[in-house]
This record gives structure tokens, sequence and C-alpha cells, in this order.
């Protein structure tokens, strides 16, 4: 692999701003779903624990099938852009849906995983080795004015 790997500074960041976006637009949809229920039965205390439990089951697979997306289709999410960070497999090609699946269920499921990423000379996690891929800094691209 020719591009250098990605660290596990930027690799951090970028998570959790992709956690962040991810927790901001689920805990809205959240927020309206308790809203809806206290207008729809506003003496029920279930519907408040309901909503929480919820909250809780269904927030890691909302994250798998965010990073699974965006990693199957641009090969980094929006906070990985933002660093300047892919992901790739290990030979340098983009990543299958099965992959980016994998990747993404780990990493939601088993986030402990990620802790090996420091001390890896790849820096790769667990999900890394598992989904066979790496995270690289991808290329500035080549313009005119940086080729002086």
């Amino acid at each position: 692999m020719t591009e250098p790997y990605a660290g596990p500074v930027s690799r951090a960041i970028a998570y959790v701003l992709d956690l962040m976006l991810v927790a901001t637009v689920f805990t809205g949809g959240v927020l309206i779903t308790i809203l809806l229920g206290a207008v729809v039965s506003p003496t029920d205390p279930d519907v408040l624990r309901l909503t929480a439990g919820a909250y809780v089951l269904l927030l890691p697979p909302t994250l798998a099938l965010y990073d699974t997306v965006f990693w199957a289709l641009a090969g980094r999410t929006p906070g990985m852009a933002l660093l300047g960070v892919r992901v790739v497999t290990i030979s340098g090609r983009r990543l299958t849906w099965i992959a980016a699946l994998i990747r993404g269920v780990v990493l939601a499921y088993f986030p402990i995983g990620a802790a090996w990423i420091p001390v890896d000379s790849r820096h790769q996690g667990i999900h890394d080795k598992l989904a066979r891929t790496a995270v690289v800094r991808m290329r500035a691209p080549v313009t005119a004015a940086s080729a002086h």
C-alpha cells in the first residue's frame, strides 16, 4: 500500500464526529417519538421507558448501517472526509458491501476493539483485522499550483 496509514488521533476524531452526527439525528427522532407518545397517551409512563429502551437498542445498528453505507459507497464517512482519511481493503481497493458490513457491525457492537489501533503497526483495530481493511490518509489532488 502506497498511502500512509491514518493515525489513531485522526481516526478517533473522525469516529467521534460521526457518532455525534448519528446520535444527534437519532436523538431528534427519539424526541419526536416521545412528544407523539405524550400526545397520544399523556398518562402512560411506559412510553418514556419504552422509548429510552429503544434508544439503547437501536443506536448501535443505526451507527452500523450509517458506517456500512458510507464505507461501501464512498470509502469514507463524513467525519473521515473532514479528517482526510478513507477506508480501503488491505490490498488498497474499495471495500465490498460485506467488508463494510463486517467492519460496521463489529465497530458498533464492540467499540473497545478500537483500543488496538494505537499499538498496531498499521493502526488497525479489531474491526479492521476482521474485515481485512485499513484506514489511510487521502492523497491531495495534484493541481497546477502544487506542481510548481
